[in-house]
């Protein structure tokens, strides 16, 4: 039985959790409805309930990876305490805080993992070196995938030999080949804690034989399938009309961009208390996750609104093709990242999205003064994270020993 001033604790780490899921509810679930409601395609508020409801979603059925990574692999030879993780969430909440202030995205993973390494070494445990190659090197190529991605696609949408009810379907058919194969809590498999919908489907009918890396034939036509069907739904729309076409694709993309963002965006708050829930507390995983969905989905609700409004603005002078290339990437990284464990910006990405979309008409379109000066903050962030960390622990148990 967890003493009192344990459950004190307790109790702290859980609310700072709540509040750092809340933050991140209201600021990184922005982008990917902001280039429907500049479209006109939905309505603010509409946009924002809905926002909720799938971020809320993908933190419960995807969430679980990255959360363990930031709650296990960060530092190696100690676990986070409910005081650590106290202090993590609130140094990482604090430079999401003065990134809001200031109007220049600070990732709230560069944020957290700075925090988390600054809290585990105070605690006297010793850097996860393999851990930070591994993230060092997929946060590099982040703007790299991003921006290509988003210029190839751009350029495909631009090509006047590419017509419009075949390039954006295109589109709609590789997100939906895509979207089979995401891996979901709620779908039962055999071999993994996570199952895909072409391959649960594919399993019904008997799986077929075996092909390369281990992926039988079922799942390669279910997903076939799927895109398939993606690409016939928004060829159909587009034929009708089609702005009212273009318009459909990016609403159904913002959700599922929104929907991969919660399952991204989760584990930064949850991660800290991992230990806490599952060996302390002997609480399963899945309760943790609910409690950072909770905070999300109220942060989306109460918070959202007032940055779509502002971030639609910006999306509405992008137009509804730049719009697209920038999602498209958003969604692949996303899920790629998901996949791999590793906690990143949404914003990061979606940025990276934009410049590689309007390269592809000539100009990036934003301000590159803006964009060396967020860079640096990103930069900034990772570092003085640890710092602030380290000392905050410092400083909570010499007050809490006092």
């Amino acid at each position: 039985m967890v003493a009192l001033s344990g459950a004190v604790l307790v109790g702290t780490a859980i609310v700072t959790c709540l509040f750092m899921a809340w933050v991140l509810g209201a600021n990184s679930n922005s982008p990917p409805f902001a280039p429907a409601i500049g479209a006109n395609a939905i309505s603010t508020m509409r946009a924002a309930f809905v926002i909720g409801l799938l971020a809320a979603a993908g933190a419960l059925m995807q969430g679980g990876s990255i959360s363990e990574t930031v709650g296990g692999e960060l530092i190696d030879g100690v676990t986070i305490t409910p005081l650590a993780a106290t202090a993590g969430l609130l140094t990482a909440a604090s430079f999401m805080a003065i990134g809001i202030y200031t109007r220049y995205p600070i990732p709230a993973a560069f944020a957290t993992t700075g925090a988390m390494v600054g809290v585990g070494l105070s605690l006297g445990g010793d850097p996860a070196m393999a851990t930070y190659r591994r993230l060092g090197i997929f946060w590099a190529l982040v703007p790299i995938m991003s921006g290509g991605l988003a210029y190839a696609t751009a350029t495909v949408l631009r090509r006047d030999d590419v017509p419009e009810t075949v390039g954006v379907p295109l589109l709609a058919g590789i997100v939906g080949a895509i979207v089979a194969n995401v891996r979901l809590g709620v779908i039962p498999d055999p071999t993994a804690d996570q199952g895909t919908l072409a391959s649960f489907v594919a399993r019904q009918f008997g799986g077929g034989p075996t092909l390369a890396a281990g992926i039988d034939l079922g799942t390669v036509l279910i997903t076939i399938g799927v895109g398939a069907l993606a690409f016939y739904w928004v060829r159909e729309r587009v034929r009708v009309s089609v702005e009212n076409g273009i318009r459909s694709f990016l609403l159904v993309l913002g959700g599922i961009v929104a929907f991969s963002s919660g399952g991204s965006q989760v584990g930064l708050a949850t991660g800290p208390l991992e230990n806490l829930f599952r060996a302390e507390l002997g609480l399963p995983g899945s309760l943790l996750l609910a409690i950072g969905a909770v905070g999300i989905l109220a942060g989306a609700w109460m918070g959202a609104p007032r940055l779509l409004q502002a971030t639609s603005r910006e999306y509405a002078q992008l137009g509804v093709r730049r719009s697209i290339a920038a999602l498209v990437p958003g969604f692949i990284i996303a899920q790629l990242a998901i996949a791999l464990g590793i906690p990143i910006s949404l914003n990061n990405i979606i940025l990276s999205g934009v410049i590689g979309g309007g390269l592809a008409g000539g100009s990036a379109g934003v301000s590159r003064r803006k964009i060396g000066i967020t860079i640096t903050f990103w930069l900034v962030t990772l570092g003085s994270s640890v710092v602030v960390g380290y000392g905050l622990y410092q400083l909570f148990a010499w007050v809490i020993g006092s």
